[in-house]
């Protein structure tokens, strides 16, 4: 079976009741990325994606430009593994 690049990624700062969720899935549908994106009760959110390594340093790139005013941090961490998600959504 084939295998992909996943990441989980944690955004900390001010990034829960200003849109963010919603935005990473607009940026979600300019790539090649399944996953989802969610809140965490300690007030950060988490993003579990996966695809090819250079689609997913793009997009998360690309969110950290559109939300960079509410990101004070971004925790990232990846493996190969074989696909999990159809499409991107918001849990």
């Amino acid at each position: 079976m084939l295998e992909v690049q996943f990441e989980t990624v944690f955004f900390t700062g001010h990034v829960q009741g200003v849109g963010f969720r919603y935005q990473t899935l607009q940026v979600a549908k300019e790539f090649e990325v399944s996953g989802y994106v969610g809140n965490l009760p300690d007030g950060r959110v988490q993003l579990q994606v996966e695809g090819r390594a250079a689609e997913l340093s793009a997009f998360v790139a690309a969110v950290e430009v559109r939300l960079h005013g509410y990101i004070r941090k971004t925790e990232r961490s990846g493996s190969t593994r074989p696909p999990q998600f159809e499409g991107f959504s918001i849990r």
